[in-house]
């Protein structure tokens, strides 16, 4: 039977931040939110983009003669790609002797995926740690990730999703069946806001979050601390107030803003971020004990 195939763009070994203990993270492509502040866009088209680092090129011609095309010619700013003719065969990419022309992500399927993640088998066996699927937004291709999943399942992997949540309600409950542990992304309470910060108003994740909840499901909170977007005193009592209404759920990690992923917006020729200026010592500090007033076990992290 043919394996199911997904689209990724990382694999990112002991990772010791995406769930408990040593882990390895699998990053898919695609994400149907566009936050102001996300640092991983190579994350948010679903399809592999082909980018051009002009600084690397030695002007060689070799990947204009390669491109069956014709999308790639020499301009006094270096090489130009024409994205209109460009079909992202990566021809450019493989034939390329400086390393000037990149892919955002590869398509792969499961046994070949899952003969990457076997190789750190032996750490989640000595550390409790295991995979963790994350983006992008690994719902977003949800038959992928459910195989994964299973293979991971079979092996006694310990497995992670990292969600935003913005997902069909059946979706999610279907990967929750074969998930071990969710991190789940709560943005913002406010819709309205949460729709002009990340495209999508927020109903559906909450009531998502609430279904898993009710499931008695393992379930890490994750706040990002973004000024000038969510970090006001009344969004964050709200965020407090509504987690500690979940059940079972008592604990919520602060992920203060960086603003570390300005260079990755100039690689793939996207506008830059959200100009926001990380939190303070002082903006910090004040989230975590709002969040504590609401009974909350609080961890930060960024």
């Amino acid at each position: 039977m043919k394996s199911t195939t997904g689209t990724i763009f990382a694999i990112k070994r002991y990772a010791i931040h995406d769930g408990p203990n040593i882990r390895t993270t699998v990053f898919f492509k695609g994400c149907p939110l566009r936050c102001t502040w996300c640092h991983n866009p190579e994350g948010l088209e679903s399809s592999i983009e082909v980018v051009t680092l002009s600084g690397k090129c030695i002007g060689c011609g070799e990947c204009i003669t390669a491109c069956p095309e014709k999308a790639l010619s020499f301009t006094s700013e270096g090489i130009s790609r024409d994205k209109t003719r460009c079909r992202r065969c990566q021809a450019c990419v493989r034939c390329c002797p400086a390393l000037a022309h990149e892919a955002t992500g590869w398509e792969t399927d499961v046994p070949t995926l899952m003969h990457e993640l076997l190789k750190d088998l032996p750490f989640y066996e000595q550390s409790g740690g295991g995979v963790t699927f994350s983006g992008g937004e690994p719902l977003a291709q949800p038959g992928f990730l459910m195989e994964m999943l299973q293979a991971c399942g079979k092996h006694d992997i310990h497995r992670a999703v990292d969600t935003s949540g913005f997902a069909p309600v059946e979706t999610l409950m279907q990967i929750a069946a074969h998930t071990d542990l969710f991190l789940f992304d709560l943005k913002h309470m406010d819709s309205t806001a949460h729709q002009r910060f990340t495209g999508e108003p927020n109903e559906q994740i909450l009531l998502n979050l609430s279904a898993l909840a009710n499931l008695g499901k393992p379930i890490r909170i994750r706040f990002p601390l973004v000024p000038g977007i969510n970090a006001d005193e009344e969004n964050i009592r709200a965020t407090g107030a509504f987690v500690s209404s979940l059940n079972g759920i008592d604990a919520i990690d602060v992920l203060a803003y960086q603003g570390a992923a300005k260079n990755k917006y100039a690689r793939l020729g996207k506008k830059t971020a959200k100009e926001a200026a990380p939190p303070g010592t002082a903006e910090k500090t004040r989230a975590i004990e709002i969040l504590e007033e609401y009974g909350l076990k609080v961890r930060l992290g960024g």
